[in-house]
């Protein structure tokens, strides 16, 4: 669960931008597909990437967070001393970035209407930021440890993780807790749940330590689809970068960008059935 990052390098492949519809990328029928493949009890649909671009990525950026909203990516980074918070213009331009002073650790994001909440790891503090200027408006405090961090715009709650089996639900001004729901793959626990992304009554969680995201009904905690990640990155690559961290769904469409703790590429992605499962 650790991270660092320098600017963030976008490509112009991502011109679709727009404002997502309200059951997140892919609309209305990626809601009924996320559905259906929950539907039978238990069952747990197995996919894969299918990588639609490549994209350039800072290779010292430990990624904690990574999120789009408009026309806007985020990324936040950890470790101590080199922690930020980094936004730029999807299709490219100057990197907005501001530094997290030790012993801040930088962890997930999330944007909520004109403002922006970063977590930190076991600092007890939740920094809320001005979405444009990245400016920190105040701290609060935070009694967990920070892990991932989204918002389900149209229940109006933020979802987090702290790297158990448990998604938290809290409430996304004061950040005060509302609720939890345990997450279960056929039964079992899923535990090392890490960055988060909601779309719609969905939520993507990376697990630490794997390159499995799992989509999951944020309504039940059940795990309706297992994504392998498994890959994305070329063996040359892999004994320089960490483990994958970092998921963005791309507004208006099905794709996602995906990254990892100092890898030094980004990917815009889909994901599909997996061709053995």
């Amino acid at each position: 669960m650790r991270r660092l990052l320098m600017p963030v390098f976008m490509a112009a492949a991502l011109l679709t931008a727009g404002v997502a519809p309200s059951y997140g990328p892919g609309g209305e029928a990626a809601r009924r597909g996320a559905n259906a493949a929950g539907r039978l009890a238990g069952h747990v649909e197995r996919l894969e990437v299918r990588v639609l671009d490549v994209l350039p990525h800072d290779p010292q950026a430990f990624t904690q967070g990574l999120e789009i909203s408009g026309r806007t990516l985020y990324e936040s980074t950890g470790l101590v001393g080199r922690s930020s918070m980094r936004s730029s213009p999807l299709g490219g331009g100057p990197t907005t970035r501001v530094e997290l002073p030790a012993p801040l650790f930088g962890e997930g994001i999330t944007v909520v209407g004109s403002t922006l909440w970063q977590l930190t790891w076991r600092n007890g503090i939740a920094v809320r930021r001005d979405a444009r200027t990245l400016a920190e408006l105040r701290r609060v405090p935070y009694r967990d440890e920070g892990w991932g961090l989204c918002h389900q715009r149209k229940r109006d709650r933020l979802v987090t993780s702290n790297g158990s089996s448990r998604l938290t639900f809290r409430d996304p001004e004061s950040l005060a807790k509302t609720g939890e729901v345990e997450v279960t793959a056929e039964g079992r626990a899923v535990m090392h749940l890490n960055e988060l992304e909601c779309v719609g009554d969905i939520v993507y969680a990376n697990v630490l330590f794997s390159d499995r995201i799992m989509r999951i009904d944020a309504n039940t905690g059940a795990v309706t689809g297992e994504i392998d990640a498994a890959g994305l990155l070329g063996a040359e690559e892999r004994p320089r970068s960490a483990v994958l961290n970092g998921i963005a769904a791309v507004p208006g469409t099905d794709q996602f960008l995906l990254t990892g703790k100092l890898w030094p590429k980004m990917f815009r992605v889909t994901f599909v059935p997996r061709a053995w499962s």
